[in-house]
């Protein structure tokens, strides 16, 4: 269902609507794994009636990602303590409410793999998110609930955060669409943090026409009076299949990367991996160590280890993450006089099996991922599709959340996938 179906049933009929599709769309394993909270069918028809009317997401329901506050609501972020050292909030994050004044119905909470640590979505609390139509397959994470959700067919809205590529895999991976915004917004400030560098807000919707009506309505579409010029970055690491479908699928509106652009960004982009793994394991500890240490058991052995992984960096390291941080950002700056637009794979392999998500296939992620989030560039991402029926997907990166590719390739591009 589209934001327009959903705006046209009565308020009793959403809420009816919500609560089958739930049942009937993820067995109970995965609404336990994908659903945080989810008010009852009454509370839900209430909402729906006292929704602002004349405003453009008016009556769209919409799933939050549970490192975003809700007013009177706890807030765990995948974990099971968060709120014995971080007070329950009494009103709205920023997020929420910027969501709410559009007129979106705020539907309950998706869960995430824990403390947003993580790109695949497994959490050891609550349950790992399976892909809706490819059970045994991966959502991808962190906004593996969010993701889940709208795949599935639940809500056509959810919010997802984004800080290695929390919006861009899961998107690619379960054939959505996706924008992740740009870091130290107002939107992202009141989240919880997973690395403040690199953490931004994000969403999914299942087509083109409604991320675009969803931008308009939260972010604004810019516009341009010429075609947007921009170009596709072939990347090293990718399965063929994906390498083929991906390039297949840039081609009508992004030609290859000239020699020396191509030879430049993958140099430059070299060191993306390690540069973000330094800079976030510095500022996950930085949050977690007044309390880390106390709730030790807490923590599930996986996310454990990557925030204490801050501990074993040397000043070698952190001085080269700096250097490198400063390089890849020019090297983006000098891109961004030429071009509008640069045009990457968002996963190297369709959505992953568990015995797939390993440290190998997280650093092959990360390599397509890492280079916009040193940038802190906002990304537009498209899903691919694959003859298998799985997905992966494109990422449309920008240097400005209002740059008019967006609304050019959402006009153009976007809507012929």
């Amino acid at each position: 269902m589209t934001f327009r179906d959903w705006q046209e049933l009565t308020p009793a009929a959403a809420a009816r609507e919500l609560h089958r599709r739930v049942i009937t769309l993820l067995p109970p394993a995965q609404q336990r794994a994908a659903i945080a909270e989810l008010p009852s069918e009454s509370e839900l028809a209430a909402r729906f009636s006292n929704a602002p009317a004349a405003v453009p997401l008016a009556r769209v329901p919409c799933l939050v990602k549970d490192l975003f506050d809700v007013g009177g609501q706890p807030t765990f972020a995948g974990s099971t303590f968060l709120p014995e050292v971080r007070p329950t909030r009494a009103t709205d994050g920023a997020f929420v409410q910027a969501v709410r004044r559009a007129g979106a119905v705020i539907a309950g909470k998706t869960h995430m793999h824990e403390f947003a640590y993580g790109i695949t979505g497994e959490n050891a609390h609550y349950g790992n998110v399976e892909h809706p139509r490819f059970p045994g397959r991966t959502t991808g994470g962190s906004s593996s609930g969010s993701a889940a959700v709208v795949a599935a067919g639940i809500v056509p809205l959810a919010l997802g955060s984004d800080t290695g590529g929390s919006v861009r895999l899961p998107a690619a991976f379960c054939g959505l669409y996706g924008f992740r915004l740009a870091p130290r917004g107002p939107w992202i400030s009141d989240a919880v943090p997973l690395a403040p560098s690199y953490d931004t807000a994000g969403w999914f919707t299942a087509n083109a026409s409604d991320l675009k009506a969803s931008i308009a309505a939260l972010v604004g579409l810019g516009r341009s009076d010429r075609e947007p010029r921009g170009c596709y970055l072939a990347m090293p690491g990718v399965d063929p299949e994906i390498a083929a479908a991906c390039e297949r699928q840039a081609r009508p509106f992004a030609a290859p990367a000239e020699t020396a652009v191509r030879e430049n960004l993958l140099q430059g982009f070299a060191s993306a991996v390690d540069t973000y793994n330094t800079i976030v394991a510095q500022e996950a500890w930085a949050y977690h160590q007044p309390w880390a240490e106390r709730y030790q058991s807490r923590y599930s052995a996986p996310v454990w280890q990557r925030l204490i992984r801050a501990h074993t960096l040397t000043p070698a390291q952190i001085e080269a993450a700096q250097v490198n941080t400063v390089a890849i950002r020019a090297l983006w700056e000098r891109f961004f006089t030429a071009h509008d637009f640069l045009v990457l794979p968002a996963s190297p392999a369709p959505a992953l099996t568990p015995s797939e998500c390993t440290l190998e296939n997280r650093g092959r992620i990360l390599a397509l991922t890492a280079p916009a989030s040193i940038g802190g560039l906002p990304v537009l991402s498209i899903p691919v599709p694959l003859a298998s029926g799985l997905t992966s997907g494109l990422q449309i990166i920008v240097n400005a959340t209002t740059s008019p590719v967006v609304r050019w390739v959402l006009e153009n591009v976007a809507s012929k996938v």
